[in-house]
């Protein structure tokens, strides 16, 4: 268990604060896009994966921890996330049509508007030119340092600008206990509250917000200079949400580890009992989720012999941590016709269930883990 003994030296990652608390210990985890291959053999490394608050900006960020092992781009991107990329580009441009000049930090997630904003006439800033619009989506939380990376940000844009950032909820990862998107390589875990707080220390206000289901629960935030800034109701609605759920409290904040622990528990159980019926299951999907459900549910080959992925890179590799779940293609799982898939890209089930019954499915049950395990009908 980290303590706040650990924190000597450590200061907020987003406002250099130094009244930083551990509120969330999710113990030692492999990291989670690390993909060894499927004969390598474990244990395999890992780092304290733990929550703190800063009580000063209400930043939640992962604690003092430095993985090592690099990210490879295995991942292929879902076409949830294109038809949303596209959605959201005809909806700012058709909210705010005299942007014309735009600049977009990338993200390892995919998810570019860029193609999108060119098709409608945009035009990509140049190196060291401010953009109308500047767009963040799922990029800045890659980033260690939070509060200096948005002020880049705030510097690329142009007096009257936009920046529109999208980033994963906090509010829906709390009530929704999704505690395995929290992960090495995502440092912050961003809540509105956080954004404005932090936003204005680099002259940024909250203008508008949307929430949006990519990911489980995100948040799509138009911020301007704070002088060009008219916040509307929907920035009181998110934050007035945020504030009943108490995702700013460290005590409603640790709650979330017991809540974890419970749901990693029932999915255990519940794979044990349909192993104890005769009934087959295999996973689908290998996302950055996995690892960690995984590890702390104690599910090993013995109930999930198998998952599969559409990223072919990922093939012939497995999850790490004690798991060892080897990961082939989505032929396989077909072929092997399982009574139950448990379906660990969860976020984006309604996808992965109506690719699978395309054609005519088998009659599989689809068991999706999070908030509780439960049965997913098609």
């Amino acid at each position: 268990m980290v303590s706040e003994g650990d924190a000597v030296g450590f200061r907020c990652r987003g406002c250099a604060g130094d009244d930083v608390v551990p509120v969330v210990d999710l113990g030692e985890q492999p990291c989670a896009d690390y993909f060894p291959t499927a004969d390598t053999p474990g244990p395999d490394p890992r780092w304290p994966l733990a929550l703190w608050l800063c009580r000063e900006c209400t930043l939640v960020q992962l604690g003092p921890v430095e993985p090592q092992l690099p990210e490879e781009p295995l991942a292929v991107e879902s076409a949830t996330s294109r038809a949303h990329a596209e959605a959201s580009v005809k909806e700012i441009l058709g909210d705010y049509p005299d942007l014309s000049s735009v600049f977009e930090f990338g993200s390892p997630h995919g998810g570019s508007w860029l193609e999108h904003l060119r098709g409608a006439g945009c035009r990509v800033a140049g190196a060291d030119e401010r953009a109308d619009l500047v767009v963040d989506v799922h990029g800045i939380v890659h980033e260690p340092q939070y509060g200096e990376m948005l002020k880049v940000r705030a510097d690329r844009l142009a007096a009257g600008g936009l920046l529109v950032m999208e980033f994963h909820h906090l509010l829906p990862l709390f009530v929704g206990n999704q505690f395995d998107t929290i992960r090495h390589g995502h440092w912050v875990y961003m809540s509105l509250r956080a954004l404005r707080n932090l936003a204005a220390v680099h002259g940024l206000a909250v203008e508008s917000v949307r929430q949006v289901d990519m990911y489980g629960g995100s948040l799509l935030v138009m911020l301007r200079h704070t002088a060009d800034a008219h916040p509307d109701a929907s920035v009181d609605v998110v934050l007035e949400d945020e504030d009943a759920a108490g995702i700013a409290d460290e005590v409603q904040l640790g709650s979330l580890q017991e809540a974890a622990w419970h749901a990693a528990g029932a999915l255990h159980d519940e794979l044990v009992r349909h192993q104890a019926a005769g009934r087959t299951v295999l996973g689908y999907g290998a996302p950055s989720k996995a690892p960690v459900l995984l590890d702390l549910s104690k599910v090993t080959t013995d109930l999930l012999p198998f998952t599969v992925d559409l990223a072919a890179g990922k093939h012939g590799r497995r999850i790490p941590g004690d798991s060892m779940v080897p990961i082939r293609p989505i032929d396989e799982l077909r072929a092997a016709r399982p009574d139950v898939v448990l379906v660990l890209t969860w976020d984006i089930a309604d996808e992965i269930i109506t690719q699978l019954e395309a054609g005519g499915g088998w009659g599989t049950t689809y068991l999706v883990p999070l908030p509780e395990p439960h049965e997913r009908g098609w």
